[in-house]
């Protein structure tokens, strides 16, 4: 039951892990220096998990996140018509984001509300 509630803690991560991982393959490019950046950083967190460093991904994803909403209700003020590109564009795309804001606001709980881990 403990080592679950662990995982169920460190899920998080593991979710932007699986994003950074998707964002690589969807660029296409073997070598990645931004991809493998942000993969070290969150593996550093979850080996070491200092707490400065748990407050500071999450908040950069949350302004990441804010920025990219505005870009897309920009790209979709330029289509003609609500048709079903437009559709995709705002399910998938406002899905992704706001995802990624809940796994933010998680982490900002986790580390500065919840106690530390030992």
């Amino acid at each position: 039951m403990n080592k679950l509630k662990h995982l169920l803690l460190d899920l998080p991560e593991y979710l932007l892990i699986g994003s950074v991982l998707f964002y690589w393959i969807s660029v296409g490019r073997v070598l990645n220096p931004i991809a493998i950046g942000l993969l070290l950083v969150l593996l550093l967190q979850i080996i070491f998990r200092p707490r400065w460093l748990g407050l500071l991904i999450p908040v950069l994803m949350v302004v990441a996140s804010l920025y990219l909403l505005l870009a897309l209700f920009s790209e979709l003020s330029e289509f003609p018509s609500f048709n079903t590109e437009a559709q995709k564009l705002l399910f998938v795309g406002l899905g992704f984001l706001l995802s990624t804001l809940f796994i933010s606001g998680v982490m900002i709980v986790k580390y500065a509300i919840l106690p530390t881990r030992e």
